[in-house]
């Protein structure tokens, strides 16, 4: 005679081989933790990830600042693209390591690696003002101006002003036509002079004080060139002419100079990188180093990786 479980039965039956299945994965699970070779790889994995992020963030910043620096648009840009390269590892790095603590890690790795996170996005955020602007290169462009056509158009303004005053040095006109020149020269290589320190300077305010400098000399220079070309025998002397059209050239040479000036790309991207950019980035090293040490300071039963060495 066969004795049919009751449905009750058959239910704790169930019950109970589900309980064992779960306590039987448990303690695998549990024992395949507490493995020192699977823990030490793990965490070997963990360390070597936070190293490359503190390597590849050192590279980002060295290759940004060497972008800022660059003389040439093509170094600039070719700079940052590999400060954006560098920062886009660390990412990946940082998203990788994200998994790992998620799947094995400590609460309180992951409250620092929320840390790094937060403060590798305010690193990002600065770089992607600070590079902007250092491909731009408007202050060195703007000396190339100063230095090269416009410093040749001064020149060359002056050389046909001498000239102008060695042809009537004898003549009963000598000293007006002296005054005028000179004065119009001297006024010419003022704003010349001016042109350098409003390229370097940081301040709008500054700024328009050099640039009103600026337009007291130009109303000299026009009013020397201007006194010359009223004299009768200057009505058409070809070294006034000359003057006259280089000034005009420098002028619109100008006028580029202290457009680019205004932008200040580069002294903009300098003190970014000197400032705001310096202290981000000892912020990120500070948070990296922190999560590192709290990785290397798990203990390991049969192992001191990563266990302080203690002096004898």
């Amino acid at each position: 005679m066969k004795i049919k479980p009751k449905l009750n039965d058959v239910l704790w039956m169930a019950v109970g081989a589900a309980a064992l299945l779960v306590f039987m994965s448990v303690m695998l699970h549990f024992r395949g933790s507490q493995d020192p070779g699977a823990q030490l790889a793990f965490k070997a994995r963990r360390v070597d990830l936070v190293s490359r992020m503190q390597l590849d963030l050192a590279s980002a910043s060295e290759a940004e600042k060497s972008a800022v620096l660059a003389i040439t648009d093509q170094d600039a840009k070719s700079l940052a693209d590999q400060a954006r390269a560098a920062s886009a590892k660390v990412e990946q790095e940082r998203r990788e390591l994200g998994e790992l603590l998620r799947a094995g890690g400590t609460q309180g790795e992951r409250e620092l690696l929320d840390q790094v996170t937060a403060a590798f996005a305010e690193f990002q955020h600065v770089d992607n003002d600070l590079l902007a602007l250092a491909v731009k290169n408007t202050n060195v462009k703007a000396y190339s101006l100063a230095f090269g056509p416009a410093a040749t158009a001064v020149q060359e303004m002056s050389a046909a002003l001498t000239r102008v005053v060695a042809a009537h040095d004898d003549s009963s006109e000598a000293k007006t036509v002296m005054g005028f020149a000179f004065g119009a020269q001297i006024s010419a290589l003022r704003i010349q002079t001016l042109l350098p320190p409003h390229i370097a300077e940081e301040s709008d305010k500054k700024m328009d004080e050099l640039e009103a400098l600026m337009a007291t000399e130009d109303v000299q220079v026009r009013k020397g060139l201007g006194g010359l070309a009223a004299l009768p025998k200057f009505s058409t002397n070809p070294d006034l002419a000359i003057a006259t059209a280089r000034y005009a050239e420098f002028s619109n040479i100008r006028m580029q100079i202290l457009l680019l000036s205004r932008e200040n790309t580069n002294v903009r991207s300098q003190s970014i990188s000197l400032n705001q950019k310096r202290k981000v980035m000892l912020v990120c090293q500070a948070a990296l180093s922190a999560l590192q040490q709290a990785i290397l300071a798990e203990p390991i039963a049969g192992s001191t990786y990563g266990t302080p060495v203690r002096p004898r």
